[in-house]
């Protein structure tokens, strides 16, 4: 809308009527017993399925109390931290492996795996004139929304788009894994070009690499990488893969199934629920916030200082004054982010390599001191840990990974999870998803015009 003085004043105003009428007080909330952000009084969530890809365990409910316990996630059955330890000692990358086991819900045999994996890398090469008609003639800045602009454009270059025979959603699930990290490199080359005025390299995928390996070498102008690099690259894509049915974008990924649509549709929305910076936005904001730590406390290894710090962020007086602490607390781990504690032991492996270990320590710091200012701020005794975006983003940063490919990674890193959990609402679900919401406006007779006046509706 053009920017006039008049434009803006009715833009005000319209603004105030919206907020007026579509903000609900608490109250009515508490008396009907609404579950907010479908979490139940305890914070625990409230059931809604059933599913057999994800499983996150943070606490156990112990005659009737939530009782904190030390984090645990599992893949379809199988524990996070044994498959990081199996395919480590054998000397593997492990994302490859951990896709089949998401989408066909088992571990595949060495020959499978081989096959599976040449299929992704075969299948990795966008179609013919995508890169130019999807990508690069509506540059966006932000990759987020030119990923799911890109998945919806894939649906123009599938001859079945709309059949969600399991097959065909199969097919569909393969080609978007492989697809996705060329997707997500276009468009940061892209977004170089036409938003930071630098030079843009388009480096076809190379289909011997593993999904890690293929990646970093599509967004560095030389396509080189240390095999350190790719492996924290790779772990990263392994811990982000699966995290149960019920974190937003795969509930999302369920919610949009349920209603028959097509996969490119479930997959785009639940690419916008993971931008939000309360899911998958966060690792982005962690170093951020770091560095504007860095700025305001002259010494970091000072604990008093870092201390200070952190209570004016949970004041809402530091930093974007949300008061959040990012890469701190989770809605169900309680003692410990299975994934943060994974990642923060290879991460120290890296840091040593990069000549990065006193921007750890401050992370470090940030990890063991926000549990103690939370608990004094809040006058809380709720347990509070580290969760994998305090780690991920400080991996990312040390390998010059821009801020703006964090988020991204994360959604290519989510795409197996996303379609077993579509896979699974087809086969599985069989109802559209519909919840109640209760009317809380009062009733109003129908007024002329010329005794109309702007006034409250919401009931409190």
């Amino acid at each position: 809308m053009p920017g006039s003085p008049e434009n803006a004043e009715l833009l005000a105003l319209l603004s105030e009527e919206a907020v007026r009428n579509s903000t609900i007080p608490r109250e009515p909330y508490q008396t009907y017993n609404v579950k907010r952000g479908l979490r139940n009084a305890d914070s625990t969530g409230v059931l809604v399925g059933l599913t057999t890809v994800g499983e996150v365990h943070g606490y156990i409910i112990n005659e009737s109390e939530k009782v904190a316990v030390p984090g645990k996630l599992f893949y379809r059955g199988y524990d996070i931290e044994q498959l990081v330890e199996g395919y480590r000692r054998e000397g593997r990358f492990g994302f490859e492996e951990v896709c089949y086991l998401l989408l066909f819900g088992s571990l595949p045999t060495e020959t499978r795996l081989h096959a599976f994996t040449q299929l992704l890398g075969r299948t990795r090469r966008l179609p013919d004139n995508f890169t130019e008609d999807i990508i690069l003639k509506s540059p966006s800045p932000n990759i987020m929304n030119k990923l799911a602009r890109a998945v919806l454009g894939a649906y123009s270059f599938d001859e079945r788009p709309d059949d969600i025979a399991i097959s065909n959603v199969v097919r569909q699930s393969l080609e978007l894994t492989a697809r996705f990290p060329t997707m997500v490199a276009y468009g940061y080359q892209a977004l170089r070009r036409y938003f930071h005025g630098q030079s843009m390299f388009l480096h076809y995928p190379d289909p011997s690499l593993s999904t890690a390996e293929g990646f970093l070498q599509m967004i560095r102008p030389s396509g080189t990488f240390t095999r350190l690099e790719a492996e924290l690259l790779d772990l990263c894509l392994v811990l982000h893969a699966e995290h149960g049915g019920g974190n937003n974008s795969s509930f999302t990924i369920h919610v949009v199934t349920s209603t028959d649509t097509d996969t490119y549709s479930a997959i785009a929305a639940a690419i916008g629920s993971l931008k939000g910076p309360k899911h998958g936005g966060a690792n982005a904001r962690v170093p951020e916030m770091v560095a504007d730590l860095m700025r305001h406390v002259s010494d970091p290894k000072d604990d008093d200082a870092v201390r200070h710090y952190l209570g004016k962020v949970i004041d809402g007086e530091a930093f974007d004054r949300s008061g959040l602490v990012y890469g701190m607390g989770h809605a169900v781990y309680t003692v410990s982010d299975p994934r943060a504690v994974i990642l923060r032991q290879r991460a120290a492996e890296l840091a040593k390599e990069k000549g990065c270990l006193d921007q750890l320590a401050v992370y470090e710091a940030i990890d063991r001191l926000t549990p103690e200012v939370f608990g004094q701020k809040k006058k809380s005794e709720k347990p509070l840990c580290a969760n994998v975006d305090l780690y991920s983003g400080f991996v990312y940063s040390m390998m010059d990974v821009p801020p703006s490919l964090f988020t991204p990674l994360f959604a290519i890193a989510r795409m197996p999870g996303w379609c077993a959990h579509r896979i699974e609402e087809i086969t599985s679900g069989g109802r559209v998803m519909r919840p109640a919401y209760k009317s809380v406006v009062r009733k109003s007779p129908y007024i002329p015009l010329a005794n109309r006046h702007v006034a409250r509706k919401v009931e409190g």
